[in-house]
């Protein structure tokens, strides 16, 4: 599991951390546009953030009742109690940088709604300690670094090549 705050590079690192296990990769962003035909933003503008959070956290749940997989979490679902019990099983990357290099990502995406990096750190970065085995400073790793870091932390051989 990939877990972090918008434009940490949850969906680039989770990718990569799946194809280095042999694992299918599941990310939020395409779940939202397959099963309520739109993305994050317009389904926030069409029901609400309150809804879009409960999808997202549904995503998670069906993923992880599933076969194995490497799955990319929208942020709003660390706030879920049944997402961080069910995280308790899983091992979870926290990827994470300071909100200025956030801020600055998202700049240039469409796809999400509005973003406040400070506000959403303060609510969630608690629930993100409380399930994170692993943290990676994604302002100063590259997504290589962070699928090599994680493989590490698991016990597995990490490709350092990249």
């Amino acid at each position: 599991m990939v877990i972090g705050l918008m434009g940490s590079g949850k969906t680039t690192a989770g990718r990569l951390i799946g194809e280095a296990l042999d694992l299918p990769f599941s990310d939020s962003d395409p779940f939202l546009v397959a099963r309520y035909g739109g993305t994050a933003a317009q389904i926030a503008g069409r029901v609400g953030a309150d809804e879009l959070h409960r999808y997202e956290a549904e995503h998670v749940l069906h993923e992880l009742a599933g076969e194995p997989k490497v799955i990319a979490a929208a942020a709003s679902t660390i706030e879920d109690p049944k997402v961080r019990e069910a995280l308790r099983d899983a091992f979870v990357v926290w990827v994470d940088a300071a909100d200025e290099v956030l801020a600055q990502r998202m700049r240039s995406s469409d796809h999400r709604p509005d973003f406040d990096p400070a506000a959403m750190r303060a609510r969630r970065e608690p629930y993100f300690r409380e399930v994170a085995d692993l943290v990676c400073d994604v302002g100063d790793l590259r997504p290589e670094q962070v699928r090599d870091a994680t493989l590490r932390e698991m016990g597995l051989p990490a490709g350092d090549q990249d």
